[in-house]
């Protein structure tokens, strides 16, 4: 069998019905029938997704001939033996509003290779070739269209694509095909370098007044800084061992958020508002958490999609791969997210300070932090944390939160048993040495489950194993106050807030008020209230919006007994509950 590359090609072709048809040609099927898959979830984001069920249509044929395909499993065909090339088709229903999978109508198209993309079972070495296929003009809202990817051109191949073009794009194998994102259609761009190293803006949405500029001298700050992170020698930017740019694709919502890691560019969603308007300096709430989305899916450009947990190297997108690293790699990549903000001057010290205070209340409020450790939150990351319902704050804890905290925890432990002369830094650039910089070059080496307190204690001289004992592998929160005292930041008690509590987390639903989540332990709890629960009366009085309840809770005082009328499905109740002290803020550290 010669390397003769796997050919792809991806064609809108029912923009309004959002379904697009991939090819898949293989010069040189397996002899005894050809074994193709698409995977069942998308490194990143940990749930088994079944992308497969949006295949609508598949079928294979060798030249003009048709060839039997016999579905073996839920995402996986077997076809029949052939003499030739062997030609896969399929037509995807791509209609995902999420960074996760794929996304086609009028105004543009954003595909992920997991949703698209079988895998030839034994030729996943193979280089790979991607022909993107221009819509038809007249099904499109804006044109023409333009490509932006992470993916390279296939230069000295006839059909190559140019710059942001349709056309040939090329991958060194299968793995790498996957993890580079196509976004098309007619965004908003900028670029900047950073360290010489070329960076592509791409705002796909309506966004009025959208300050380009702006957000280009802030993102190019926080790559700067972590690029001289990593390398502060070279400057050299890791993702140019495959790939010329790096790419954030960022689609604008009414109220979205979130990213998704690849190995040269990121998929983030955010919402309009949270973005800076020219002509108006101000740098809200909104537009710190996007940057601290660019700065976190930036930092996993290093941690995780080069240092990776063993159980990574390489991933096996058919089923779960379980590690109890997920703190490690994303919640020290929630550490660092505020942090780069920091360091790189984009926001001060009292804004970080804040940004701290609101993950500590975060982890706090949850009575799931007591049932599980940061590292069985890590394993169960694929049944539990990808799956939440109303009563996972009372089960469950975050790694990514708690983790961000752990992290800051070590930070701290490792200055102070080293005098100041090592931190987490020392630890994040050994890892980066010892499992990433190569990764791609044939060195597909992960992080093994137990070996971490040893690379802290490789790296800095400080034994970590007694704080991972209690913190992460145990259940008991980490002394983030006394942590920080040690390094000069005080902390100045939460104000509790101005009503008394039900211990509840309410959401609007429709013209309900819903009961979100009723925490263990607390007065709803024990007065008989449930999570889900639609909220219809206090004392007789209509409650017909979240901030209506926490008004007329202003009129009790802690202790008093309620009347509480409730829906739960069609039947009503009556409940009576003993109001709690009102809630706790955040509290506030400050240097001093």
């Amino acid at each position: 069998m010669t390397d003769t590359p796997i050919h792809y090609r991806l064609a809108p072709i029912d923009l309004a019905g959002h379904r697009c048809e991939v090819t898949l040609t293989i010069d040189n099927p397996a002899p005894d029938g050809q074994i193709v898959s698409l995977p069942a979830w998308i490194p990143g984001s940990y749930l088994i997704r079944e992308f497969a069920r949006q295949i609508e249509r598949i079928e294979a044929r060798c030249g003009r001939r048709k060839v039997a395909l016999t579905k073996l499993d839920k995402h996986s065909w077997h076809a029949a033996p052939c003499r030739g090339a062997l030609t896969i088709t399929c037509v995807i229903y791509a209609w995902d509003l999420s960074v996760r999978a794929a996304h086609l109508d009028e105004t543009h198209g954003f595909f992920n290779g997991t949703s698209l993309f079988l895998r030839v079972h034994g030729q996943e070495h193979l280089p790979c070739l991607l022909e993107l296929v221009e819509p038809d003009s007249r099904q499109i809202a804006h044109g023409p269209w333009r490509v932006y990817t992470s993916l390279p051109e296939a230069r000295g191949v006839a059909g190559a694509a140019r710059r942001h073009g349709f056309g040939l794009y090329r991958a060194p194998d299968y793995d790498a095909l996957l993890d580079h994102p196509i976004e098309m259609g007619t965004p908003q761009v900028a670029s900047f370098t950073a360290h010489g190293a070329e960076h592509e803006m791409v705002f796909t949405g309506i966004v009025p007044g959208l300050d380009l500029a702006r957000i280009v001298s802030d993102c190019q700050r926080i790559c700067e800084a972590q690029i001289a992170f990593f390398e502060p020698r070279t400057r050299r930017a890791p993702f140019l061992d495959s790939a010329e740019r790096y790419v954030f694709m960022t689609l604008v919502t009414g109220d979205g958020y979130g990213g998704l890691e690849h190995r040269a560019s990121t998929a983030l969603m955010t919402s309009r508002n949270d973005l800076p308007v020219i002509g108006n300096p101000e740098q809200t709430d909104g537009y710190r958490g996007f940057l601290g989305l660019v700065s976190h899916e930036y930092f996993h450009t290093w941690n995780v999609k080069r240092i990776k947990p063993a159980a990574f190297a390489p991933y096996d997108l058919a089923r779960e791969n379980y590690t109890r690293l997920l703190w490690v790699f994303e919640g020290f990549t929630s550490f660092y997210d505020d942090v780069f903000l920091l360091r790189a001057g984009v926001i001060d010290r009292k804004a970080y300070l804040k940004l701290l205070a609101r993950t500590v209340a975060a982890v706090e409020r949850g009575p799931g932090r007591l049932k599980q450790s940061v590292a069985e939150s890590s394993f169960d990351a694929w049944s539990r944390y990808y799956r939440q319902d109303e009563n996972s704050p009372n089960a469950i804890v975050s790694y990514y939160t708690k983790g961000s905290l752990a992290a800051l925890g070590l930070d701290i432990t490792i200055r102070n048993g080293s005098a100041g002369k090592r931190s987490l830094d020392d630890v994040m650039r050994l890892m980066w040495r010892t499992y990433g910089r190569d990764f791609y070059q044939g060195r597909m080496q992960g992080v093994a489950e137990h070996e971490f307190a040893e690379l802290i204690l490789e790296a800095t001289g400080v034994d970590a194993s007694e704080f991972i004992a209690r913190y992460v592998d145990g259940r008991e929160d980490v002394p983030v106050r006394e942590l920080l005292a040690t390094q000069g930041i005080r902390t100045q008690p939460a104000k509790p807030g101005l009503s008394p509590s039900l211990d509840v987390r309410l959401r609007a639903q429709g013209s309900d008020v819903v009961l979100a989540t009723v925490y263990e332990g607390g007065a709803a709890h024990r007065g008989g209230l449930s999570a889900l629960d639609v909220l219809l009366a206090i004392d007789g009085l209509r409650v017909g919006t979240p901030a209506a309840v926490d008004a007329l809770l202003a009129r009790y005082r802690p202790g008093q007994i309620v009347r509480i009328h409730a829906f739960r499905r069609d039947e009503l109740r009556e409940y009576r509950v003993r109001l709690a002290e009102p809630a706790e803020g955040e509290p506030v550290f400050f240097a001093g």
